[in-house]
């Protein structure tokens, strides 16, 4: 039985190091890579040092408006079905990537399994919600990480094809967490010394797209007491060049640094005092390293990070992201919302059953 796999974005590079190791002794799995992360340090290292098999086919789509770049991926995709004829298309999470292989699997009639289903944020400006409900609305097979998730697909009459899996997401920062601190040099590289510093990620379009919210962005930053680390997502940085933001940057305080290797983030996550991010995949990981976490937007599709105190939601505020600051406190402990490190194995196991 074979199983097309469409992945683009550092996200789901994580998400299926652990799933394609779980399916493939079982599954002929083709990896489709879209192309729609493309710098080396948002794609080819992910997959050097997460083992991830090198892709069957790489689509280069690269980047571009939301129509235009959707459009190519649907186009390539559908051919690669064609030729391919796979039993199933599997995709993750909510971007581009993710709807354009299940638009073109619906359309020709194959089941899609969606891994990471039924999150929402409710805010249908975000480009990402729109992906993630029409491919639930799409999907054959839905794994939820969460029984957040099962709840939000039955309010929307989903419930056939529904599994509580698990993140395999977790999988991944259980198998790798020890094996960052081992082989990560960064904070020598960078000179820091644990839990002194924080560490922030920005790149969603609410923040940046508009000069006035970047601007926001780099003030609130710089004003937080604590020397602050960012991993500079590729765009993020052109809207900088773009809007003349550079002289803003006092580098004594917001270090700016390249986007990171898998292991060389998981290293400054696990040693931050702090995470600031707009990101959800680094919601996740702060949690699931007991750090801290503040999410620089007005809303989030993991509520339960925030129900259980690891997480709050300020949006891009300075007054509001300094006074959550000085009022934060950290749970004594973390309930396992994200499964139990076996969620891989047990999506495997729902597709091998589905397809056989």
């Amino acid at each position: 039985m074979k199983v097309m796999t469409v992945i683009g974005a550092r996200p789901q590079f994580v998400k299926a190091a652990s799933l394609s190791r779980a399916l493939r002794p079982h599954l002929q799995e083709i990896l489709v890579h879209t192309g729609q992360h493309y710098d080396r340090n948002m794609s080819a290292v992910f997959f050097d040092q997460l083992r991830l098999p090198e892709p069957d086919y790489y689509l280069g789509i690269g980047s571009g408006t939301h129509g235009r770049q959707t459009a190519r991926m649907l186009e390539q995709i559908e051919e690669l079905c064609l030729k391919e004829l796979p039993d199933l298309v599997l995709v993750y999470g909510d971007t581009n990537s993710t709807l354009a292989g299940s638009l073109a699997a619906s359309k020709l009639h194959i089941p899609i399994a969606h891994v990471e289903s039924g999150l929402r944020s409710f805010n249908r400006r975000m480009p990402e919600e729109i992906n993630r409900v029409l491919t639930d609305h799409l999907s054959t097979l839905l794994f939820c990480p969460t029984q957040a998730a099962v709840a939000n697909l039955k309010r929307e009459s989903i419930t056939n094809g529904v599994y509580l899996s698990g993140d395999v997401m977790y999988d991944t920062v259980l198998y790798y967490k020890e094996v960052s601190g081992k082989q990560s040099k960064i904070l020598q590289t960078l000179r820091l010394i644990p839990k002194t510093y924080y560490l922030a990620t920005i790149h969603r379009a609410e923040n940046t797209t508009d000069r006035n919210s970047l601007e926001q962005m780099i003030l609130t930053l710089q004003s937080l007491g604590y020397p602050v680390v960012m991993p500079l997502h590729p765009r993020t940085k052109k809207l900088i060049a773009d809007f003349h933001l550079d002289s803003l940057i006092d580098p004594s305080v917001l270090r700016i640094i390249e986007p990171l290797p898998y292991l060389d983030m998981l290293a400054l996550e696990c040693q931050a005092k702090l995470i600031l991010t707009d990101s959800g995949g680094v919601q996740k990981e702060a949690y699931m390293l007991q750090v801290p976490c503040i999410t620089l937007r007005s809303e989030t599709e993991w509520i339960e990070t925030v129900q259980e105190g690891w997480n709050h939601v300020t949006g891009m505020v300075s007054d509001q992201v300094r006074q959550t600051i000085a009022n934060l406190t950290v749970p004594e402990q973390s309930a396992p919302v994200f499964g139990q490190g076996d969620a891989s194995e047990r999506i495997a196991e729902v597709l091998c059953s589905f397809l056989t």
